[in-house]
């Protein structure tokens, strides 16, 4: 009953065949591999987007900041929610790898973006010159950092507003295979017909053993990023090994599969524990996210039974009035079975 994280499960079986398949004679190195060709058509076309440019990375991070320096300035304002990954955990890489952009947060409900405050704050930004930093970009994590998902109207009015103020913008999609199966569109629909400019396309939370794809559908901007991307150490040598994993989950829609899996495993969780007495959402639950409250009771057995999952927020301890209720963050993943949803729901539940 592991509900730490999406991070915590084992790559798919299907990925690690993938890897010793390419792990046989030679290929040339730096994506210059067979495999990352195939890669780079696959995504075009699954993107419906034949001029866009695919690079790939093996870590999220690494996608999301890296996307970030080549849409903004040193000067440069990244608008994003409060709640944003970029914001609460990346260790100030997007600043790092933009040279010193400022991350500018804005408020919204259950980690969406209001469109609103969105405009305010870029209106109200850059007012005093050459004092201030100047409009950057717009970032956008989906599935968001508490569960919840922008469907693609959703994200056409955030770009919308960006578009207003000449702004582009950036889609953190780490989880985006989750967010693509609840918003029930297709992946051109929920990024670039939407006006989104960089995509982060994730593959370590949903299956992969490490890899992202950043998809940047202005090619434009295509060797700027392969110079940041080679300055900043993540060009991989052996890179048929990144390529490898992408063409796998791509194949026969197994990306989407593994996310159905997670959003299925999520979905039956949260339906659980809204059911229990004491107990409740705390966010909506339209991903492989769950943020929930329950009482102390039940967090006690699920813990002595050895249950990993992370207190929201975490300073809240075990010892204290058994009826008080405790929040807690739950994520699952591919490979998480009705049966461990089933028994961790009968741990919490009262006895």
């Amino acid at each position: 009953m592991n509900f730490a994280s999406d991070n915590s499960s084992a790559a798919a079986p299907e990925i690690m065949a993938a890897l010793a398949a390419a792990n046989t004679g030679f290929a040339m190195p730096y994506g210059s591999d067979p495999i990352m060709a195939r890669v780079r058509a696959q995504l075009r076309d699954l993107f419906e987007a034949p001029k866009a440019a695919v690079y790939l990375v093996a870590t999220g991070t690494a996608a999301n900041a890296l996307s970030c320096a080549v849409l903004t300035q040193p000067w440069g304002a990244i608008f994003c929610h409060r709640n944003a990954h970029i914001e609460e955990d990346e260790c100030g890489a997007p600043e790092f790898y933009t040279g010193g952009a400022k991350l500018v947060l804005i408020e919204g409900a259950h980690a969406k973006m209001d469109s609103e405050n969105l405009r305010a704050a870029i209106a109200h930004s850059a007012r005093a010159g050459v004092h201030n930093v100047q409009r950057g970009m717009v970032s956008i994590t989906n599935a968001t950092e508490n569960g919840t998902v922008y469907n693609a109207s959703e994200v056409a009015s955030l770009t919308a507003v960006a578009r207003e103020f000449g702004l582009p913008v950036h889609m953190d999609g780490a989880r985006f295979a989750n967010a693509l199966v609840t918003a029930g569109c297709s992946p051109a629909e929920m990024t670039w017909k939407a006006g989104v400019d960089v995509l982060s396309f994730g593959g370590t939370k949903n299956g992969c053993m490490g890899v992202e794809a950043v998809i940047i559908f202005d090619p434009a901007k295509a060797w700027e990023f392969e110079l940041r991307r080679k300055r900043g150490g993540h060009l991989f040598s052996k890179h048929r090994f990144l390529a490898a994993q992408m063409e796998a989950y791509l194949a026969d829609g197994l990306w989407l599969d593994l996310a159905r899996r997670a959003n299925h495993a999520a979905a039956r969780l949260s339906a659980g524990i809204a059911a229990l007495p004491g107990a409740g959402l705390t966010h909506p639950a339209e991903g492989n996210t769950v943020f929930a409250h329950w009482p102390r009771a039940g967090h006690k057995r699920a813990h002595d039974a050895g249950a990993a999952y992370y207190f929201w927020p975490f300073d809240q301890s075990l010892e204290g009035p058994q009826d008080a209720p405790l929040s807690a963050r739950l994520v699952c993943s591919w490979s998480t079975t009705d049966a461990d949803v089933d028994q961790f729901l009968a741990l919490i539940s009262p006895a």
